[in-house]
């Protein structure tokens, strides 16, 4: 018997109310024909049911005969989680996913005919974020959802996937903030693919919120930079001012949000430096 085609790695801290529905929606994928994955989620640090709620799926994936492992953590930690799942993984292939994700029908298929092929490949898919309740996150989400980074590239964010070559580029995931733009980096522009399928990500609620991930974003990024600087070659889709310009006037209160939100950020790092809080 082979093995999974596959494996997916879902780190989940706390997920109860949405580890069900990022798994219901993989049981839900189509057009595998008799391609197999199997699915490791990894509950760290959690003060609720998430495991409980992801192994009760376990009989829903073994009648598809996917495996299911359910491997937890005491501490929490995203990084702890997502190299306890590489542990765990049987693919060469692998799928990093975010325990809030819902992948459309047809995601995995084009994922994984985008991934066969030789070379080292990166794949992503097109994000599509949910109305969000807030006016401000609904206006800054819109704007968000314009940049280059999204529009034209493979940005990774909350789904991302690598071939068996392109999983030998790093060892174990490194202690740091970006994990996803990390692995993003490892690969140039004309290595990565996007699938044309959705997936849902939902966005933060509210100022406060947003300013707190947006500094983890921009923490993430300079830390990258410091740490790995021939790297930042590979993030070549970061909007220009004119760009930015262009943009803002398309949708002027969408940029106010997002300027807001960015100015805050920078405010806030400034007056107490960022607490890294993972």
């Amino acid at each position: 018997m082979t093995g999974p085609s596959l494996s997916i790695i879902i780190p989940a801290s706390n997920e109860a109310a949405r580890i069900g529905g990022c798994l219901d929606a993989l049981l839900a994928q189509q057009g595998l024909g008799d391609r197999t994955v199997q699915v490791v989620v990894v509950p760290n640090g959690c003060r609720d049911d998430t495991a409980a709620v992801a192994r009760a799926r376990e009989p829903a994936f073994a009648g598809r005969g996917w495996p299911l492992t359910v491997a937890e953590l005491d501490e929490g930690g995203k990084i702890g989680a997502l190299n306890k799942g590489d542990e765990q993984a049987r693919a060469a292939a692998r799928l990093y996913l975010d325990a809030d994700i819902l992948c459309g029908p047809g995601l995995l298929r084009g994922l994984m005919d985008a991934l066969d092929r030789p070379g080292p490949v990166y794949a992503g898919a097109r994000l599509r974020v949910p109305p969000p309740v807030s006016a401000l996150s609904r206006r800054y989400a819109r704007f968000w959802q314009g940049l280059p980074f999204l529009t034209r590239g493979v940005s990774g964010a909350g789904l991302f996937a690598v071939n068996g070559p392109g999983r030998e580029r790093w060892h174990r995931f490194p202690p740091i903030i970006a994990d996803d733009a990390f692995v993003r980096g490892l690969f140039a522009p004309s290595e990565r693919v996007l699938v044309d399928a959705p997936y849902s990500w939902p966005i933060s609620e509210g100022f406060l919120a947003l300013t707190r991930v947006r500094g983890r974003q921009n923490d993430g990024m300079r830390e990258l930079a410091r740490l790995y600087p021939d790297m930042m070659r590979n993030f070549d889709d970061r909007p220009a001012w004119p760009e930015l310009g262009r943009l803002a006037a398309a949708d002027p209160l969408g940029f106010l949000s997002y300027a807001a939100v960015g100015i805050a950020t920078r405010l806030r790092r400034k007056r107490n430096g960022w607490a890294r809080n993972r």
